[in-house]
């Protein structure tokens, strides 16, 4: 025999010893977070999770830097990411445990708008938080229309009516108005979207049945995405005339002397529910009692951020300056965090609830929440065909998991930890808020009833519709 010959059979025993050592180690490993979940502990302690560079993942960082992803035996690494395609995208792989998403994404994944997976949220991580901002040329030519206060200084909030003669101006000048928002099923863009409408201008459809998915169908505005971080920049580079954008991208604009932040998503949709911490079903299926111990260390993470009439709110906006957070100067960010918003250089104005972390339910997921987002996906036509109003309920209540909130809820308040005050009464809890009245066009939303909503609107589709 030769000795190639001899060194086959060799080779390949040891092989076959490598791949049953494998073999018997992920059976142990898996056999162990079986044992751990039956016994009601951490399957899984070492995690890692993804955000982009917004002022609104500051639950995680509080959770992180005040020991309490550790005071649930969890070993949290937290990493920014490129964007929220490459988050959503790692997150569904594996590669991330979990992430601080936007609102829609959980939604828009479940549904199959874009990647399809499921997606769920047993956390809302913050109320407002949002605004829109123009470049200064265009400020400029608002404030030539827009009526003024006793002190001088243009009203706030900014009605879009008042944009929409700038964009008639453009587009009788035979240019298009452009702008910004950060991802197709992002708060921003239907903030936006939904801003642009009470001012009579319609900001495009979506025909994903056609294979378009830009949403700029019979725009009178046209909207792309762009990165949150690049937002300042593109607007000073005349890509975009605005945007719609998280903190401290707004004020930022301001710092730099480039644009002005025309109204806050306060005031287009008051207490508006703005990110969220996402899992997959299958993670959360896995590590059931790990996803219960996150959803407590962040519960506790945005009880600190509101306690005492926010009198934390400094320090968490040194806390996420440093670079590996958000990494903008801590001025900036403390504009918006403390309790005022600057609209133009100098006109700082009170807005204590421009970010709302644990207060008025903050971080309860609610049903009516998950409906909003849908009502305005069909709206605009991200959901291309009719959907009778018990499909809107059925998927709410796949994506949005107010159980597992209670139960990690009512563990904080067994330990004395928390009190059952500080939440919903989880006995009489429905998911659905009361009906909500304070929108900027004044329609109301009653979440139990979604599709009587879509047709309340005089811009957008309704009934039947589909996008031509």
């Amino acid at each position: 025999m030769s000795k190639e010959n001899r060194s086959k059979p060799q080779f390949s025993v040891g092989r076959k010893m490598v791949r049953a050592a494998l073999m018997t180690a992920a059976i142990a490993a898996q056999f162990a977070v079986v044992q751990a979940h039956a016994a009601g502990k951490i399957e899984k302690a070492d995690l890692k999770f993804g955000f982009i560079k917004l002022t609104d993942m500051v639950p995680l960082a509080v959770a992180y830097e005040k020991g309490y992803f550790e005071d649930e035996g969890l070993y949290v690494t937290l990493e920014a990411q490129a964007n929220w395609k490459v988050l959503l995208d790692r997150v569904i792989s594996g590669e991330l445990d979990g992430a601080h998403m936007l609102a829609g994404q959980p939604i828009g994944a479940t549904i199959g708008y874009g990647t399809k997976a499921d997606v769920i949220t047993a956390f809302s991580m913050d109320l407002n938080g949002n605004a829109i901002t123009v470049s200064n040329a265009v400020m400029e030519k608002l404030k030539a229309k827009l009526p003024k206060g006793a002190d001088g200084k243009p009203e706030h909030p900014v009605k879009a009516q008042y944009l929409k003669s700038v964009v008639d101006d453009y587009r009788k000048e035979g240019k298009s108005f452009k702008m910004g928002m950060v991802f197709p099923v992002s708060t921003h863009n239907y903030e936006l979207r939904y801003w642009l409408a009470s001012g009579g201008m319609n900001p495009g459809y979506y025909a994903p049945l056609k294979g378009d998915t830009a949403g700029t169908v019979g725009a009178d505005v046209q909207l792309s995405v762009t990165p949150p971080p690049q937002m300042p920049a593109t607007m000073e580079a005349g890509t975009i005339d605005g945007y719609c954008v998280g903190e401290p991208w707004n004020q930022q604009a301001v710092f730099k002397g480039i644009g002005a932040p025309v109204i806050t998503d306060y005031e287009i949709q008051k207490n508006n529910p703005e990110k969220v911490f996402g899992v997959t079903q299958s993670w959360n299926d896995k590590y059931p009692n790990t996803h219960k111990a996150v959803v407590k260390a962040l519960i506790r993470a945005a009880y600190w951020l509101d306690a005492e009439n926010n009198k934390n709110r400094q320090e968490a906006a040194k806390m996420i300056s440093k670079s590996n957070y958000v990494g903008a100067d801590y001025k900036v960010i403390a504009n918006s965090m403390t309790g005022t918003f600057e609209y133009e250089k100098g006109d700082v104005r009170k807005v204590p609830d421009f970010n709302v972390f644990f207060r008025y339910n903050a971080t309860y997921p609610y049903y009516s929440d998950a409906i909003w987002y849908m009502t305005q996906m069909r709206r605009w036509g991200q959901i291309p065909e009719f959907k009778p109003d018990s499909w809107y309920k059925d998927m709410a209540k796949k994506v949005y998991r107010p159980d597992i909130y209670a139960t990690a809820a009512k563990e904080l308040i067994a330990e004395g930890k928390m009190k059952a005050a500080d939440f919903p009464d989880f006995a009489k809890e429905t998911g659905f808020k009361p009906t909500q009245k304070d929108f900027i066009d004044g329609v109301p939303y009653d979440g139990s009833k979604p599709n009587a909503y879509i047709d309340s609107f005089k811009i957008g589709l309704k009934g039947k519709d589909k996008v031509k």
